[in-house]
């Protein structure tokens, strides 16, 4: 797949959107560190009363006072345990909401991204980051941010609690600090391009899978199941390296780290049993800072395990504020002046070398009806994505109201134009939802008017449950010309000044398509409708038609006057005529 990819989020942008989560929530964050605080003191008091005890002990207290003691630390850890449910509850709620907020506004992102960029990049690109990125952006928020925080917290207090404890003994400590900066320096140096590549290599991984499994009944049939192995098999081998990079990252950093943990804990009972030695510490002091020691290890762990999970999720937290940034630069703030369409000597190329356009240049008058006809592969269908501003130009402008379509913005462009083809979707929902997509504000008449125009009323009225029947995935199973028409009412309530039809009546037929194209062309009149031909039938009825041959637009007339002309257009007319009209006649 070449063309360009959709783009990563830069590092200051990530910063500035965890500033803005921050800013939104910042009471909740500093409830959160607070229960988590407090849980945290709860939990040094045990190894403090132990160190304590071991005096007292030595002084020769008696079982009660030791009886004394543990029900204490008893009490500490009860009190730790209820401390650490509430912080815990209250990170994975802030966790969930900040999440829900990210999948919205990356959901709401997504449907504004340009259909050619999104075709460009490839599906498994999309998928990618509508799935995996998702994923781990949720395991971050839900997971790794809280159980991150308690280990830092822990760890600050821990270390104060130890300084406090014992000033001579808790430098020890530090022996560990060299070997820890230099395993993470050397991690964070690598940890982003790792994931960064490995994020990347899930697009084509995905995109390969879905062909596969898309086109299973014709790899069965033109027997390519060898073919779509070894496919598969190559992204699958790309994706294996990108992980087994990740997976080296962590077996080098873990075992070092393992190591400067343990140094705390050894440096403490060596040096703090020779302080006790020379009369300067008590025993129950070395015992209390070597327990702390030993007590840092779970949450340093725990820490450099989710900084692993962390830079995962900020490199996918990236990709998914790309698509944002594809949204903001989506069109410009031009507003067009008229309803007029125009290109002007527009080249097009889907590959470089390859250009599918040669130089056409095309005015649609206000309201009328255009039809354009040509061979398959003339370049019918990429005109009518050119007037959508679906795709770019390479060279020349398409025009909508005298403004360039890119400087158009997105939703706008979406109001004045709309490109309707052969392919259409149906969704999870009913007849009514369906078709209410188009302008959620309307009401139930103006639906059913928009129903009543392309034809579809009357078979609605006879499903099980009339226009409130469920239908498309699980639902009611619908015909594809039906599916067409729901598609058109759509269009219909959507009311944009200028429709572009590519072939949207293919799946019925040509009986029904011309009666729908009737019915269609008296809901529209006064708005410009773009058809691209499939029957010549459908050109019959338009105001002008415009033949297309090899990317270039060759005849530009009435019906009439392209048959007078006896060129491209009487050629196919006469070849439709005699093969009885049929469907193919165009193509």
């Amino acid at each position: 797949m070449t063309g360009p990819i959709l783009p990563d989020a830069g590092r200051e942008r990530v910063r500035a959107e965890l500033r803005g989560i921050w800013r939104t929530h910042r009471g909740r964050f500093v409830v959160v560190i607070a229960l988590f605080g407090a849980s945290a003191l709860a939990g040094l008091a045990p190894p403090r009363l132990v160190g304590v005890l071991v005096d007292q002990l030595t002084a020769g207290a008696g079982p009660a006072e030791a009886s004394l003691y543990g029900a204490s630390m008893l009490a500490f850890v009860l009190v730790q345990a209820v401390l650490v449910m509430f912080a815990i509850r209250s990170a994975l709620v802030l966790g969930e909401d900040v999440f829900t907020h990210l999948r919205d506004q990356f959901m709401s992102d997504v449907l504004q991204v340009p259909m050619g960029l999104v075709e460009s990049a490839g599906t498994g690109e999309l998928v990618t980051r509508t799935t995996q990125d998702i994923s781990s952006v949720s395991e971050t928020v839900r997971r790794a941010l809280p159980e991150s925080l308690i280990a830092a917290v822990t760890v600050i207090l821990t270390l104060a609690a130890a300084a406090l404890t014992s000033p001579l003994i808790a430098p020890a400590y530090l022996l560990a600090v060299p070997l820890l900066v230099v395993v993470m320096r050397w991690y964070m140096r690598r940890a982003v391009g790792v994931y960064e590549r490995l994020g990347a290599s899930y697009g084509p991984l995905f995109a390969s899978l879905t062909e596969t499994a898309n086109g299973a009944r014709t790899v069965e049939a033109l027997n390519l199941a060898d073919v779509r192995n070894r496919s598969i098999d190559d992204v699958l081998a790309r994706h294996w390296v990108t992980a087994v990079g990740r997976i080296q990252l962590r077996m080098v950093v873990l075992p070092w780290s393992n190591l400067a943990f343990a140094i705390p804990v050894f440096a403490s009972l060596a040096w703090g049993g020779w302080l006790s030695i020379q009369g300067q510490v008590s025993i129950g002091t070395v015992v209390t800072v070597t327990l702390y020691a030993a007590a840092l290890v779970a949450p340093l762990e725990a820490l450099i395990g989710w900084t692993d999970e962390l830079q995962k999720g900020l490199v996918s937290f990236a990709r998914i504020l790309g698509v944002g940034e594809v949204r903001e630069q989506a069109g410009g703030d031009a507003l067009p002046s008229s309803t007029d369409v125009e290109l002007r000597d527009v080249r097009f190329a889907y590959r470089t070398g390859h250009e599918v356009l040669h130089g056409v240049s095309l005015r649609i008058v206000p309201g009328e009806r255009l039809a354009i006809v040509g061979a398959s592969g003339a370049g019918k269908s990429t005109l009518a994505r050119l007037l959508a501003g679906i795709d770019d130009p390479t060279e020349g402008r398409a025009m909508i109201g005298g403004v360039d379509v890119r400087e158009v913005p997105l939703e706008r462009r979406r109001r004045e134009v709309l490109l309707v083809t052969q392919e259409s979707h149906i969704f999870a929902a009913s007849v009514l939802d369906n078709v209410r997509l188009a302008q959620t504000d309307a009401s139930d008449d103006e639906v059913l008017q928009a129903l009543q125009a392309t034809g579809a009323a009357d078979w609605i009225d006879r499903l099980p449950d009339g226009r409130d029947t469920a239908v498309g995935s699980g639902g009611h199973s619908l015909t594809g010309a039906q599916e067409q028409q729901l598609a058109l009412a759509r269009v219909v309530l959507a009311d944009p000044h200028t429709l572009i039809l590519d072939e949207a009546t293919s799946a019925i037929d040509p009986t029904a398509a011309r009666d729908l194209e009737a019915a269609l062309a008296a809901v529209m009149e006064g708005r410009t409708v773009i058809a691209i031909a499939h029957r010549l039938a459908t050109a019959y009825d338009a105001d002008r038609i415009a033949v297309i041959d090899a990317g270039q637009l060759v005849e530009l007339g009435t019906h009439e006057e392209l048959l007078a002309r006896g060129g491209s257009y009487a050629d196919l007319w006469r070849a439709w005529s005699a093969d009885g009209g049929s469907s193919q006649g165009v193509d």
